[in-house]
């Protein structure tokens, strides 16, 4: 693939390149999309979200009952883009170490000395399977490589491989044994998606594809993280229209129950934070691209706001009494903010 213009902070992106970029850029979407849907049966939606998510080097929390190929779903998105892929087994004796890794000592005949042995969270993709079965120091081990890209061990700061993201799942029904996410590891995820259960017509499909003697499997679409870490710089230097940042803005606001936004007031103790903000907006543009266009429209950010808010709002005891979900919550805001 060629370079992509516009990806240098001075380098201007002119509209007939950028229209261009656009149609190249939903070539691969779609080509990724193709593959991942030879092995994943259903879940169009999450796949989208995923493909966001991806594009915009952003964290994602899957949510969903067992045996829905949460986990071969992301396996697959690696196979396709070939990234180096990791996958880590969240359990209570899981330790911070067994994630970022840990110094060894080294001896020779000379000297004694430690080197760092580098954990699997030096990857392009880390599956944290099962997130909430580890303990919360060992889940605030994941708290600086999402936020800066890089881990600290021993007082050496270590850069991680670009690009990185963490895919994390975890079960919703299991609840024994686990460690709630707080919300500053929360608030690090772009997106938190549902996994849906499939309906019967998807059920036989699976059956058919998965109990007989040949398996499927996807085939490589880009060819190096390079290529991929263009993409997601491009994406980031979409312009977005004033009036769309204002409509984003006066979202995220009125999640804040000081606001005098009713649904806030009434239903909600703790509104999102900056990072919601710039959720909204990134994954706006991802949507735009995917959907072939050089603008971002209110549509754009309606359709992704749950994905990005859901997750950074805390109700509060009217709306535990209430049964009120926050996905509720957030369409009323989405009503009240026109």
């Amino acid at each position: 693939m060629n370079k992509i213009p516009g990806t240098t902070p001075n380098e201007p992106i002119d509209e007939h390149e950028l229209r261009r970029q656009v149609e190249q850029f939903r070539e691969v979407a779609g080509a990724i999309r193709t593959e991942l849907q030879k092995v994943i049966v259903g879940q169009d939606a999450v796949i989208s979200r995923l493909l966001m998510g991806l594009f915009l080097q952003g964290h994602v929390l899957l949510e969903g009952l067992p045996g829905l190929a949460k986990t071969l779903l992301l396996k697959s998105l690696a196979q396709v883009l070939n990234l180096e892929f990791k996958r880590v087994q969240f359990t209570p004796d899981l330790m911070p170490a067994d994630i970022i890794g840990t110094r060894i000592l080294q001896q020779t005949e000379s000297e004694v000395s430690f080197s760092f042995e580098r954990g699997p969270v030096f990857t392009n993709l880390l599956l944290a399977d099962e997130i909430n079965r580890a303990s919360p120091k060992t889940q605030s081990a994941l708290l600086e490589a999402m936020q800066e890209r890089q881990v600290t061990a021993a007082g050496t700061t270590h850069a991680l491989p670009r690009p990185f993201m963490v895919m994390a799942t975890q079960n919703p029904i299991e609840m024994e044994g686990t460690y709630p996410l707080p919300e500053a590891q929360l608030d690090r995820f772009l997106f938190k998606l549902e996994v849906p259960l499939p309906d019967r017509i998807e059920l036989v499909e699976i059956a058919q594809r998965t109990t007989g003697a040949s398996q499927v499997k996807p085939t490589i679409v880009v060819d190096s993280a390079e290529q991929l870490q263009r993409w997601m710089d491009f994406i980031r230097r979409l312009p977005v229209a004033r009036p769309i940042l204002d409509y984003c803005a006066r979202i995220i606001v009125s999640t804040h129950p000081e606001s005098g936004s009713e649904p806030a007031k009434k239903y909600i103790r703790f509104g999102s934070s900056p990072r919601g903000m710039q959720a909204l907006v990134l994954a706006a543009k991802a949507r735009a691209f995917l959907l072939g266009r050089t603008t971002v429209i209110r549509d754009d950010v309606v359709d992704v706001a749950q994905s990005c808010l859901a997750h950074r709002l805390i109700l509060n005891f009217d709306a535990d009494s209430e049964g009120v979900r926050v996905q509720t919550v957030v369409e009323q805001l989405l009503r009240q903010v026109r």
